[in-house]
């Protein structure tokens, strides 16, 4: 693959995941009576767990969207995916089944695995 194409493919991808993770994000920082009604009331998450989960994926899908920091960029990728694999627990656990409406989560996972795929890609590591 050209390195132009190899590069495009990493960014489209990786502003989608950030995009998508930022946008989970947002309604968590400071709680609105829907995220709480949701994450506290039906998950039973501490209201502060909402807060901090929510900062610390900010700052990892900011983290994936600056360039270099290659150290702290996999450690966001593993916590973003952490994240994601922790929400698809807790739906599981909360339900006592899979719901199969848990697959639209393959809309945030599928571009952060390739993110990650095209990070490494690019750097020569895959």
């Amino acid at each position: 693959m050209k390195p132009g194409t190899l590069n495009i493919l990493y960014w489209i991808f990786t502003i989608l995941f950030a995009g998508l993770m930022i946008f989970s994000a947002v309604g968590g920082i400071q709680p609105n009576k829907d995220t709480v009604a949701m994450l506290h009331d039906g998950m039973g998450y501490p209201i502060y767990f909402i807060q901090f989960i929510s900062i610390a994926k900010l700052l990892g899908s900011i983290t994936i969207l600056i360039p270099g920091l290659n150290r702290i960029k996999e450690w966001a990728y593993a916590g973003l995916f952490f994240d994601l694999s922790g929400a698809i627990y807790s739906g599981v656990a909360v339900a006592g089944k899979f719901d199969p409406m848990m697959l639209m989560m393959l809309v945030w996972i599928i571009p952060g695995v390739l993110s990650y795929y095209y990070w490494h890609k690019r750097a020569g590591g895959i």
